[in-house]
């Protein structure tokens, strides 16, 4: 009987104590736990720990690229050393009869008499055609595109035996044009055209011509026909 009443006697206590035990092992874990965010980092890679450096890395190593790529106004400008001018703008004022805002050909840097010849257009924002085409998008009209080529077409046919400089040519056909790429303002299109034949007692040239931007075609016409006007 007094081993029952100990027991009955025990078993209050125990309802009593065990949940201040469970109270104090939690406490001890959610302590632990707290701590354990303040001790030194493991050796386990940790992205945060290296960013500092990296970015910093990252940042030198794309200054030296710039200053590789980066090659200025010098060196660029030599790129065209060896382009020689064989007719300047004055010279083609006094072949051509076009004139400012429709003389499409700035200069001749290569020219073989009676055959063909290599010209250049800089392409500018304050041509006129470009108010309207586009005004959100500026691109040098296709048709001047091939009038540029007559002019030079023409700079070489009117110093011809039969043609005098001066005189006007007039356009009497054209075949397969194709433009691949469009001319914008900045571009500087280089010309290139062959006379193929040259009638001097009619006044009739024929000729083929392309254009390109950077190296990259952006008009070829493979047949323009030209009559001297009399």
């Amino acid at each position: 009987i007094l081993n029952t009443r100990f027991r009955h006697l025990d078993n209050p206590q125990q309802q009593q104590y065990k949940p201040n035990t469970m109270k104090l092992t939690l406490l001890s874990t959610l302590c632990i736990t707290a701590a354990s965010a303040f001790l030194t980092p493991t050796t386990t890679t940790n992205s945060f720990n290296r960013l500092p450096t990296t970015f910093l890395r990252e940042s030198e190593d794309g200054a030296e690229a710039d200053d590789a790529d980066y090659r200025g106004s010098m060196a660029i400008s030599a790129l065209t050393a060896d382009v020689k001018t064989v007719f300047s703008s004055e010279d083609i004022a006094k072949i051509l009869p076009h004139r400012y805002p429709f003389l499409l050909v700035d200069k001749v840097v290569e020219y073989e008499s009676g055959k063909r010849a290599v010209g250049i257009k800089s392409v500018t924002l304050n041509e006129p055609h470009f108010t309207g085409h586009f005004p959100d998008r500026p691109i040098m009209p296709g048709v001047l595109q091939v009038e540029a080529l007559a002019q030079l077409a023409g700079i070489v046919c009117l110093q011809m035996e039969g043609a005098e400089p001066g005189a006007v040519f007039f356009f009497a056909g054209v075949d397969g044009v194709k433009w691949k790429k469009p001319v914008v303002p900045g571009d500087t299109l280089v010309m290139e055209v062959e006379i193929l034949k040259w009638r001097a007692k009619m006044g009739i040239a024929k000729a083929n011509g392309k254009g390109y931007v950077d190296g990259k075609l952006a008009v070829d016409v493979t047949g323009m026909t030209f009559v001297l006007a009399k």
